[in-house]
């Protein structure tokens, strides 16, 4: 079978340098291996995401040279798929909700740096501080029938004694250098949130199953998202998932050494275009031939 790329772009801003370089690098390995490139619409937070957005991205990857199959997975047609893998955790014994608010997480936290450092994810976020791990089935269900709103969260220690030791491969390059064969490490991202009340899914439970779901055998992607590989292959294996390899690229950077972000406007496509830029303008200016 021929090797599946994918590009998932999500659709709460216009299309910058950085996601240009991505679309591009997978369109040419895909084409170089005589394989196939999916475009997959990531809108799931319903706050955010836009029509106007969407569209964009198809016009921008069209004028790029980008070309892909159809059709389209947008994952806000897809709830059902993620309910079903939270169900699945959730008899598993893996899920587990919580009830505090991000201003009752952040006075926790708090009050535990007051007695010392306090552990972090690999992006800078504290861990969960909370007990609601613990927290009696009986509470549980009344908070839940009163209408609380709630996370649901993945039981990091109990999914890993489950799923045991883990790797992926990794064609590219993590950011200390790492390749190859590369262990994971789920637990430094704690209780991570899977799901919320109000939507039934998140980018980790989302994207190991859409790439799944989609036949993706080759995930290539920035470097910032390396290291929560490990918990896409907590997932994979608690899902019973195969996973696909893996290569993580090098970001395009602003003049400050910063990633870009969609609110800047000076390496927006749209905005590059509008100043007579060209596809292959394009191209020589994230680093490619």
């Amino acid at each position: 079978m021929p090797p599946v790329f994918r590009f998932a772009p999500s659709p709460n801003g216009y299309l910058h340098l950085g996601h240009a370089y991505s679309a591009l690098l997978n369109f040419d390995l895909a084409r170089q291996a005589g394989g196939r490139l999916l475009l997959r619409i990531e809108d799931i937070d319903a706050t955010r995401c836009r029509p106007e957005f969407e569209e964009a991205i198809y016009e921008d990857l069209a004028w790029l040279g980008v070309a892909w199959e159809t059709p389209v997975r947008r994952q806000s047609e897809h709830f059902a798929a993620y309910r079903a893998a939270i169900d699945g955790l959730s008899e598993q014994g893996l899920i587990y909700p919580s009830f505090e608010s991000r201003a009752e997480i952040a006075r926790l936290v708090a009050g535990k740096e007051a007695a010392g450092p306090w552990p972090r994810d690999p992006d800078g976020a504290p861990l969960y501080p909370g007990t609601a791990r613990s927290l009696h089935t009986d509470a549980r269900d009344r908070l839940i029938g009163q209408g609380a709103p709630f996370a649901l969260r993945l039981d990091m220690a109990a999914a890993i004694a489950r799923a045991g030791e883990l790797c992926w491969h990794e064609h590219g390059e993590g950011p200390a250098g790492a390749t190859g064969e590369v262990a994971a490490r789920p637990e430094d991202w704690g209780d991570v949130i899977l799901a919320r009340k109000e939507t039934p899914t998140s980018y980790h439970l989302s994207v190991v199953i859409d790439d799944a779901l989609q036949g993706v055998t080759d995930v290539v992607r920035g470097v910032d998202l390396f290291r929560s590989t490990s918990v896409h292959r907590l997932l994979q294996q608690l899902l019973g998932l195969s996973p696909p390899a893996y290569r993580h690229h090098p970001l395009i950077r602003d003049d400050a050494g910063r990633k870009l972000s969609k609110s800047t406007r000076a390496t927006g496509l749209r905005e590059l275009r509008a100043e007579g830029a060209s596809s292959v303008d394009i191209r020589r200016l994230v680093g490619l031939p």
